[in-house]
């Protein structure tokens, strides 16, 4: 009886353990599914994608980037209009509402690494910092993923939306 007690409380140790554990933290912030795409012969440049969680009850807000992988690096922003896509830096950065969620997808939100140092070969790790406003920086890295690679947590149309701060 004690064994099998001791059993399912490792086992509910375990279970908690990983439901909460995130891929990298700063304060209040929580980052999880980073990556990049493997870029294609004479590609210059390429996009980072990840979900950061505000696991805190005031906004924060990612304010840079930095990475030794390219000349510049900066928060982007797809934006649709008219039927026409279009690219442009996040001015001010992206904020993240206390106890919301911003996901990094294509189509929306992105890393965008130019003048790449090096082309993103499948399965290199590529490091970055990413600033926040208030947490604080911290180190991360982007996992390289096949050209072809699609997330299968972003194939919905709501990409990079905040629905962490809606209300009722």
């Amino acid at each position: 009886m004690t064994f099998s007690r001791l059993a399912l409380g490792a086992a509910v140790l375990a279970f908690h353990g990983a439901v909460w554990a995130h891929d990298y933290t700063a304060g209040d912030i929580a980052l999880d599914d980073l990556w990049v795409r493997a870029t294609a012969p004479g590609q210059t440049a390429g996009g980072g994608y990840m979900t950061i969680q505000n696991q805190g009850k005031d906004g924060d807000q990612l304010i840079a980037v930095k990475s030794d992988a390219a000349a510049s690096v900066s928060v982007h922003q797809t934006v649709t209009s008219n039927g026409v896509s279009t690219m442009r830096e996040a001015e001010g950065g992206v904020p993240i509402p206390g106890h919301g969620k911003v996901v990094f997808a294509p189509g929306g939100y992105h890393i965008m690494f130019m003048k790449l140092k090096a082309p993103f070969k499948e399965g290199m790790e590529i490091p970055a910092t990413l600033s926040f406003r208030h947490a604080g920086d911290v180190q991360v890295k982007f996992k390289v993923q096949p050209l072809t690679y699609k997330a299968p947590a972003m194939s919905g149309s709501m990409h990079g939306m905040d629905m962490g701060a809606h209300k009722h």
